[in-house]
């Protein structure tokens, strides 16, 4: 996690959580979420309609998202993406 894999950020979180510390686990939700992590997101947007998370936070952390998730965009990535599912991919 320290390597800033986003799986892992986002596992460490729901161990946090998972022994109460929920404060360090939003922590790695936020990490992982602002390197694209969707289960990150998820997790967050669940403790945020719970009241654990505050709507500056939430929103920092969806537009972290939302950067990354441009970054990774590319005219290669998509034609690669739809030449896999026109050659029967998914």
């Amino acid at each position: 996690a320290i390597g800033g894999h986003p799986t892992a950020r986002h596992n460490l979180g729901c161990i946090e959580g998972g022994n109460g510390r929920t404060d360090r686990a939003i922590k790695h939700w936020i990490m992982a979420s602002n390197l694209g992590e969707d289960a990150a997101l998820s997790s967050l947007r669940s403790f945020y309609s719970k009241g654990f998370v505050g709507k500056e936070d939430f929103a920092s952390a969806l537009r972290g998202h939302q950067a990354a998730v441009d970054a990774t965009k590319s005219h290669q990535r998509e034609a690669a993406k739809e030449f896999y599912e026109t050659s029967g991919g998914e």
